[in-house]
């Protein structure tokens, strides 16, 4: 199993139970600093339950999450709202408020949870549209009347409001067409190197072999609840693990 000095975030024996099922198995694992690390599984495998622990929004049974060097099972919930900031989470579908333009959707957190003046939210907001490749006719267009591609770029404006220290991808490319789904892959690669400066760690949550294969410093393959391969992406096309090869070859 890959170790990592100083990771971004350390699983550390954990195990999950909800009634007689278990979930997550005594699972250990590091998550690298600055880099991209994809968590790729069948579907069942437990890859929602182990972003949600990442998150804090499970608690183990048993073991615990060190992210940014903190143990989260020692924060009360005043804590934990607060630390969550240094996350950035691009939901599967951008999960956009519908009754919000772009602007608002990016401008949304920033009025949640900062103290800038409407005029400096205004400053921000509009960098960020920017910055992910929005142009300004798209700042009062409803969620309803943006592409898919661009659905997605608004969610990682928003998601990048708050200058997050990791970024959390779920699915990110699910149910989008071949071109759409090279722009957001490129898009997660740029939004790393514009931030190398905080070592921005990005999380991957997916099934999309391709795509993660293209873009991931690291791949790690959970099965039952726990790790079976990880491996840097440039070997895990190449892994004799039988499950991974099946995975692969689907």
């Amino acid at each position: 199993m890959l170790t990592f000095e100083d990771p971004v975030v350390s699983i550390k024996n954990v195990t999950k139970e909800f009634g007689n099922h278990t979930v997550l198995n005594d699972l250990s694992f590091d998550i690298p600093k600055g880099k991209i690390t994809s968590i790729l599984g069948f579907s069942g495998a437990g890859k929602s339950t182990l972003l949600k622990h990442i998150l804090g929004l499970h608690q183990p049974t048993s073991g615990y999450v060190e992210v940014l060097g903190r143990n989260l099972t020692e924060l009360d919930e005043m804590e934990l709202r607060e630390f969550r900031q240094n996350f950035g989470m691009l939901f599967q579908y951008a999960a956009l408020f519908d009754s919000m333009t772009s602007f608002g959707n990016v401008a949304f957190p920033l009025r949640e949870f900062t103290k800038l003046t409407e005029e400096e939210i205004k400053v921000k907001a509009d960098g960020l549209l920017r910055a992910v490749g929005l142009q300004k006719i798209s700042d009062d267009k409803l969620p309803s009347e943006l592409s898919g591609g661009m659905r997605k770029r608004v969610g990682l404006a928003r998601a990048l409001a708050l200058s997050p220290r990791i970024m959390l991808y779920d699915e990110p490319t699910t149910g989008l067409d071949p071109i759409t789904t090279k722009m957001v892959n490129e898009l997660i690669v740029e939004t790393g190197k514009i931030h190398k400066d905080i070592e921005l760690s990005s999380i991957i949550i997916s099934h999309d072999v391709k795509a993660t294969l293209e873009i991931s410093d690291y791949v790690a393959f959970l099965n039952r609840g726990n790790i079976v391969e990880y491996l840097p992406a440039k070997d895990f096309k190449n892994s004799s693990n039988p499950l991974v090869k099946e995975f692969i070859n689907l």
